[in-house]
């Protein structure tokens, strides 16, 4: 009988990838009883409509498989949501695929459209998921950094991004609104990565989980790649209802694009989850269809907590870089004498009893973001008041 020769039994592919920073950063705050801004979650519920349709859904036999594409009338809402938000036009049958979450709908496209080293170009900081499903499917990312700009935005070097596209480039990854930073991508960016894409003939996978996040004093308005000319037929555009809807735990969202595109993508997402949230899915169906009340109220108050944790941060000591987006803000910690965002966020709760996320996990070039941490704002006023109140007994070093 031979035994094993190596003590490690997981694939050398994805031995980088440990116990993510989200779940050590909660739970450095449960044991130490600190506020926690690292891992961005909301902390009240979606919509009163949304919440009882589905319990409506969970008493009235929606409890069993649902049709491995989604139902249809959660495919339908998709669609029409789309077409009024964005003017994007998709067919709810055979264009839209219903996900377990973004991270699936991610994941599934990755493996699906990847070959072993193919290339993926991504933007960093980026979010962590990506690097793990690029590395499952045997894929190499390349990487372009997004820098903090004298103008307190992010931004990249389109020389940078012209370089990392090569005969193997397979797809590029984009998030806009932009987690961690907070950056939305403006309409000349995305013309030049589009214009690359068509070029080198690559496919697009775009994550936008927070297309409805965008706040009013942002540089530009989120502008989806697939519609800018020649990208509808080589983008996978994908989003949730996580995130606009308050309801992270539902893990409900979805991959839109060519029917081709689409296709790719069920057949590898029907083996990893093969269906999820048959109860949840009307109620996300009742959620899309929301006036405009809904979407722009929700945006305003995530504005407002924008500005009351940005303040709070700038009064501590932060350096904070301004978000357009999303419901993140990141800040540099060189004024509070920090070098090292990691060693920062593991001291911080001790220091002050709040919690946040070191930047520089989610980039390849760790220096780039070595000392930028992120703090999460979806959280209740009050206790971003008390978070405030514990940055406050920071102090700037000189």
């Amino acid at each position: 009988m031979t035994t094993p020769t190596d003590t490690d039994p997981l694939v050398h592919r994805m031995r980088p990838f440990g116990t993510t920073i989200f779940a050590e950063m909660s739970a450095l705050a449960a044991r130490t009883g600190a506020v926690n801004l690292g891992q961005g979650f909301p902390d009240t519920d979606g919509p009163a409509e949304m919440l009882a349709a589905a319990a409506e859904a969970l008493h009235s036999g929606h409890n069993q498989y649902p049709p491995g594409p989604g139902i249809p009338a959660l495919r339908q809402a998709v669609a029409e949501h789309q077409r009024r938000f964005w003017g994007l036009d998709y067919d709810p049958n055979g264009e839209v695929l219903v996900t377990a979450g973004a991270t699936e709908a991610i994941a599934a496209a990755i493996l699906a459209l990847c070959e072993p080293g193919d290339e993926v170009i991504c933007f960093e900081p980026y979010y962590d998921s990506y690097a793990a499903s690029i590395a499952l499917a045997g894929a190499v990312r390349r990487p372009v950094t997004l820098h903090p700009t004298a103008a307190g935005r992010y931004a990249f070097d389109p020389a940078a991004l012209r370089a990392a596209f090569g005969p193997r480039t397979r797809l590029v990854l984009l998030n806009s609104p932009h987690n961690p930073t907070g950056k939305v991508f403006t309409r000349d960016e995305l013309t030049l990565i589009a214009e690359l894409c068509q070029e080198h003939d690559v496919y697009a996978v775009t994550d936008e989980v927070y297309e409805h996040l965008v706040f009013t004093d942002a540089a530009t308005a989120h502008v989806p790649l697939a519609t800018l000319p020649g990208m509808w037929e080589r983008t996978l555009r994908i989003s949730s209802a996580g995130k606009t809807f308050s309801c992270t735990g539902w893990k409900i969202g979805w991959a839109s694009g060519p029917a081709a595109l689409v296709s790719a993508v069920t057949r590898v997402k029907q083996f990893l989850t093969f269906v999820n949230g048959a109860p949840l899915q009307p109620a996300v169906a009742v959620a899309l269809a929301l006036p405009d009340d809904y979407y722009n109220g929700f945006r305003a108050g995530l504005q407002a907590r924008r500005d009351q944790l940005s303040a709070g941060l700038t009064a501590a000591g932060f350096d904070v870089l301004n978000p357009e987006g999303t419901y993140f803000v990141t800040a540099d910690i060189t004024r509070l004498g920090g070098r090292d965002g990691v060693e920062f966020c593991r001291s911080l709760p001790e220091r002050c009893g709040v919690v946040a996320v070191p930047t520089q996990v989610f980039y390849d070039d760790v220096t780039a973001g070595q000392r930028l941490v992120r703090f999460a704002f979806c959280k209740r006023p009050e206790v971003l008041d008390d978070a405030v109140a514990r940055l406050s007994t920071m102090r700037p070093v000189g």
